[in-house]
């Protein structure tokens, strides 16, 4: 855990193992398409400030934020030039004042994306806050993918969801990096998976995966498929990371009691149900925001997520490209036909 090294006392100067007088960085230079949006650059190495971490980057992953900053439909949107990349796992290679994490140290974090200083570039700068162990155990490419993902299924599952075991649990958009993460750990937890996915060959994704059920939405009515395939008494929770008409029509499968749990708008928008519909059910709409959260109450959830992946219930489902094919990754993942999560290998010099 990293709550030992968190000194935040300390004075002194930015202690460093690793100086280079540049680094590579994918950079959003203007708003458009990934191809489009994105340039390779040098950039001077970031400089961590108090309650900072460098990382120099092994490993970065690539979600939907990362394909809306290009667009600039994203709540966070510095001033451009910038470089996005939420996800990493990298090394420590420096840290601001009052931080006492030891040089060397692997760890996944979530990085300082929301100030232009993102993932997709050999260093990157994270706070000691959103920075979390890595287990020996655990792949680069694995611990990019496995913060973000697990800890938004994690709130919205057990926290804001209260999911007990037997439950239907039905994950939309389910082989994509949200939707994987909220199926193997619905598994985990004792539910019964219910995943809709786009396409035959996501289909076999998710059986892999082991949801119960498979819905192909764009050849059957999913509101039908669940209530069929709950003998009609429909879904306990819908983990939403898409919204748009698919999500707004799965109010129409909620059991009585049930939540919708809105978690993202891969769509473009987030889920609009009708508020008539919902009450009928005596039905809610939870929001689900991982950021919300003490670091303690983050760290212990972190935890959690580790014992479940060290005895085998989650996994990464991730596909490795090299970082020269980063805009074809966020490309991938803004037209909706990546498969799980999509990770740069990063090499640094």
């Amino acid at each position: 855990m990293l709550g030992r090294w968190r000194a935040h006392g300390r004075q002194g100067t930015t202690r460093a193992a690793v100086v280079s007088a540049a680094v590579r960085a994918w950079q959003i230079h203007r708003n458009g398409p990934p191809r489009e949006a994105l340039r390779l650059v040098d950039l001077d190495d970031p400089v961590p400030g108090r309650g900072e971490v460098r990382l120099q980057v092994r490993a970065a992953a690539v979600g939907m934020p990362d394909a809306f900053m290009c667009r600039g439909s994203y709540a966070f949107r510095p001033a451009m030039p910038f470089v996005a990349g939420q996800e990493v796992c990298g090394v420590v290679d420096a840290v601001g004042d009052g931080v006492d994490v030891p040089l060397g140290t692997r760890l996944m974090a979530v990085t300082n994306f929301f100030d232009g200083r993102g993932g997709f570039a050999e260093r990157t700068i994270a706070r000691v806050e959103s920075a979390f162990r890595v287990p020996d155990t655990m792949g680069d490419a694995d611990a990019a993918s496995f913060r973000i993902g697990y800890s938004t299924a994690w709130v919205g599952l057990v926290r804001r969801g209260a999911l007990a075991a037997g439950d239907a649990l039905l994950v939309l958009g389910a082989a994509g990096g949200s939707g994987t993460t909220a199926v193997l750990l619905g598994r985990a937890l004792g539910a019964r998976v219910l995943a809709v996915v786009a396409g035959t060959e996501k289909l076999e994704v998710c059986r892999d995966l082991g949801a119960d059920v498979v819905i192909d939405r764009t050849a059957e009515s999913v509101p039908d498929a669940v209530l069929a395939a709950t003998d009609g008494r429909g879904a306990d929770l819908v983990y939403d990371p898409v919204g748009g008409p698919v999500a707004d029509a799965t109010v129409g499968c909620l059991a009585r009691d049930g939540r919708l749990l809105a978690v993202g708008f891969a769509s473009g928008r987030w889920v609009e149900p009708d508020v008539w519909a919902l009450a009928r059910r005596n039905a809610s709409v939870v929001g689900v925001y991982a950021g919300g959260y003490t670091w303690d109450e983050n760290e212990a959830d972190h935890e959690a997520l580790l014992a479940l992946h060290a005895e085998g219930h989650l996994r990464s489902v991730a596909t490795v490209v090299p970082f020269a094919d980063l805009p074809d990754a966020v490309a991938a993942v803004d037209e909706g036909t990546a498969v799980g999560k999509l990770v740069v290998q990063t090499t640094t010099k």
